[in-house]
C-alpha cells in the first residue's frame, strides 16, 4: 500500500465486552444495529465489524442474533458497507462460530492471529484490573480458514503482535490463503505491540514478506487513548483505519461520542487532512480483494 491508494474506513460498531453504562451509544437490538450502521455510512465507513449481542446488550454467539444483525444493516444500507463477522472470543467452539459465519454470510471475517497474555494495568492502583490468556492455536485458525475458503469470506487477519504477523507465512505455504492478505494490526493491548509508530511500520514490512511479490492490504485498530495517533500514524504510512465503539468512545478532544458515525466522521476528517482520500466501497473491496457481496443463508 502506499500515500497514493485510498484509505478503507472500518467501523467497529459495538464490541462484545463494554454496555451502556459506560457507553451510552453502544448498539443492542438488530434496528440499533441498522441505525447505527447508516450513520456510519453517511459518514464514509465502507466497511462494518460486527460482535452480536442479544436486545439486552449481553454478548451472543447465536446464528439468530448473527443473521438478525446483518439482516438490520443490509436493510438500511445494501451493499454501501462490507460486512464483518467477529470469531474472536473465549469458551466458543470452531463450530459455532462456523455456524453463524454460515448462516450470516459476511464478505469478510475477523480472525485473530496468534495466542498472547491479554491484560489491562492501573498505574494508580499499581495491580492488573484484569489479565488472562487469549488463547488461538494454529489448529483452530486453519479449521477457521478452511471453513472462510469453503463459504467464500475473506479473512481480515487481526495481529496482536509482531510474531502474529509472521504466523501468516506458513499458512501462505500450506495453499490456506488467497493474495492479497488483508490485515489489521491490533496496537496498544497489554500483552500485545506497544502502540508506536516504529511498531506499526515493523508490522507493515512484516506483512509484505509474509508473501512477497504480492501487494497486501492493512490497517490499524488503535486501543482506547492510542486510537487517534495511530491512526495518524497508519495514515502517514499509506494504511487504512478503523474506529468505533468497541475500540474507544471518545473523540480527539476528550468527549464521549453519541455515536459511531461521529468517531467515523473525525476519522474522515483526520484522513482528508493527511492528504489521503477515503475509499469508496467498490475500491474497498477491490483492496480487500472480495468479489460481489453473497446472500446470507
Amino acid at each position: 500500500m502506499s500515500l497514493s491508494d485510498p484509505a478503507v474506513i472500518t467501523c467497529a460498531i459495538s464490541g462484545a465486552i463494554a454496555n451502556r453504562d459506560q457507553c451510552p451509544a453502544i448498539p443492542y437490538t438488530p434496528e440499533e444495529y441498522g441505525a447505527e450502521a447508516r450513520r456510519i455510512v453517511d459518514e464514509g465507513g465502507v466497511h462494518i465489524h460486527i460482535h452480536a449481542r442479544r436486545p439486552d446488550g449481553s454478548p451472543s454467539h447465536e446464528v439468530e442474533d448473527y443473521r438478525a444483525i446483518r439482516e438490520a444493516i443490509v436493510a438500511e444500507v445494501g451493499d454501501r458497507a462490507i460486512v464483518n463477522f467477529s470469531t474472536g472470543t473465549l469458551g466458543v467452539s470452531v463450530e459455532q462460530r462456523v455456524a453463524y459465519l454460515a448462516a450470516g454470510r459476511p464478505e469478510v471475517a475477523a480472525l485473530n492471529m496468534g495466542s498472547l497474555t491479554y491484560a489491562k494495568y492501573s498505574s494508580s492502583r499499581r495491580a492488573f484490573v484484569f489479565d488472562f490468556v487469549f488463547a488461538n492455536p494454529f489448529a483452530e485458525i486453519v479449521a477457521l480458514l478452511e471453513a472462510m475458503r469453503d463459504l467464500g469470506i475473506k479473512p481480515e487477519h487481526e495481529c496482536f503482535d509482531l510474531g502474529h504477523v509472521g504466523s501468516l507465512q506458513p499458512l501462505v505455504d500450506m495453499g490456506l490463503l488467497q493474495a492479497p492478505l488483508h490485515a489489521d494490526f491490533v496496537m496498544g493491548v497489554l500483552g500485545g505491540a506497544p502502540a508506536t509508530a516504529r511498531n506499526l511500520a515493523a508490522m507493515a514490512d512484516n506483512l509484505a514478506e509474509a508473501w512477497p511479490g504480492e501487494r497486501h492490504h492493512w490497517g490499524v485498530i488503535g486501543i482506547g487513548r492510542a486510537q487517534w495517533p495511530m491512526i495518524a500514524s497508519a495514515l502517514s504510512l499509506g494504511g487504512s483505519v478503523r474506529v468505533g465503539l468497541e475500540d474507544n468512545f471518545y473523540l480527539p478532544d476528550g468527549t464521549m461520542a453519541r455515536s459511531n458515525g461521529e468517531l467515523i466522521a473525525r476519522a474522515r476528517r483526520l484522513t482528508e487532512d493527511c492528504g489521503r482520500r477515503p475509499a469508496t466501497v467498490q475500491e474497498a473491496r477491490s483492496l480487500l480483494g472480495l468479489g460481489e457481496p453473497v446472500a446470507a443463508g
